[in-house]
């Protein structure tokens, strides 16, 4: 069976085509500037296409990878018929969608209709789906699998704000969290791969990247996570600015004279590492700063260290415990001397790393915590694509 994974967004269109037997790769790329001109990057067989063709929209995106696919000098499979079934990522399920759900005409509208909870996100992915059964046809499942999902087990108590109860019943104003498909694939890999029931384990998952989040997982569930109602909330991240007190937005609206608008603007594209740093968004340019001497490159790696710190610390304490720190997303899964910092101090819990397999990057799973410690260090490299695949397979399988 192979199945094809889409990651749409408003000007992209991301695919990997997936040999479910094997679970590798066949074939992936990215169909980037839809609206604008058009570029496609086609990977296969440790080779690389990449050539313009016009993309109006998202429908001419899908007839260029399908193109792409089954013609040409990047052809892997004999006809689009090859291709069981579509999986696609979604942001937002609001509270609708609790696991990944097969498309129909209402899920399409539904997911449409989500999108004041994920403006950046929702349409184009509700428009690629359709864009996806004009150019496969009716015939061919498609599978939503859903970001927010995996976090739908919190309790009341960790996904409630402390504002009017009205405005949760109007408005459904409440944290959703975000990267759950990543979360649930890293935590379910890492029991596993050791051999654990999820019953009675207790792990804190580290999303790291230029979006990041951390979750606590509880028996196997998402017990909370740091990001809330957007993607916006939790630690500091590439331009997005994490948790502030409220009244700082309220503060500065109002010395700025700066719009709601305005004000969204610089606290998801103008903030976090940039907006501290005054220097770049790329983490990787902050160290290699920090290491010269700059110091507000400096101050920007300290402060995500430390706040990445006192979430793993604050989700031990609401889980009662921890067996395992994992640390995954591009951030986590190569950067061995923030893993250091964060983990520092830590040994009052039972965490201290091995410095000799902290800095050594395998690129898989690496166990990298000394031997006997009461908690668990791992990197463990996430794989959203697998994971909307498995739940693809697993839905038109019945």
């Amino acid at each position: 069976m192979k199945i094809l994974v889409i990651n749409a967004g408003s000007s992209s269109l991301k695919y990997q085509l997936i040999d479910m037997d094997n679970q590798n790769v066949i074939a992936k790329g990215n169909c980037e500037r839809i609206g604008v001109d058009g570029l496609i990057t086609h990977k296969f067989a440790d080779r690389s296409l990449q050539y313009e063709v016009p993309f109006p929209t998202h429908k001419e995106a899908f007839m260029e990878v399908v193109k792409a696919l089954t013609s040409g000098e990047g052809k892997v499979i004999g006809d689009v018929s090859e291709i069981s079934a579509v999986g696609h990522r979604v942001l937002h399920g609001s509270e609708v969608y609790k696991v990944s759900t097969l498309i129909t005409e209402k899920v399409i509208d539904d997911i449409e209709s989500f999108s004041e909870l994920g403006p950046l996100h929702n349409p184009p992915q509700a428009a690629a789906m359709q864009a996806c059964r004009t150019v496969f046809g009716p015939d061919t499942p498609m599978v939503a699998v859903f970001d927010t999902s995996f976090h739908q087990t919190m309790p009341e108590k960790a996904y409630m704000y402390g504002i009017p109860y009205e405005y949760y019943e109007k408005y459904h104003i409440r944290k959703y969290g975000f990267h759950g498909t990543s979360h649930r694939y890293v935590s379910q890999h890492y029991l596993e791969m050791r051999g654990l029931k999820p019953e009675g384990t207790k792990l804190v998952v580290c999303h790291l990247g230029n979006g990041s989040s951390i979750t606590a997982v509880k028996d196997g569930k998402c017990m909370d996570t740091s990001m809330g109602f957007t993607p916006l909330d939790g630690i500091l991240m590439g331009t997005r600015s994490g948790a502030v007190d409220p009244s700082v937005v309220l503060y500065l609206e109002n010395k700025e004279n700066l719009s709601a608008d305005q004000m969204n603007d610089i606290l998801n594209k103008k903030s976090g590492f940039l907006g501290v740093s005054e220097l770049s968004s790329d983490a990787r340019d902050l160290v290699n700063a920090s290491h010269e001497g700059n110091k507000l490159a400096k101050l920007a790696c300290d402060m995500v260290r430390y706040e990445i710190k006192k979430f793993i610390g604050a989700y031990a304490a609401a889980m009662g415990g921890l067996d395992a720190v994992l640390f995954t997303g591009g951030i986590g899964e190569n950067s061995g001397e923030l893993r250091a910092e964060v983990c520092e101090e830590l040994e009052f819990m039972g965490i201290q790393l091995d410095e000799k397999e902290n800095d050594y990057n395998t690129g898989s799973d690496h166990k990298i915590s000394v031997p006997g410690q009461k908690v668990e260090v791992w990197v463990i490299p996430t794989n959203e694509e697998l994971a909307i695949a498995l739940d693809t397979k697993a839905i038109i399988e019945g």
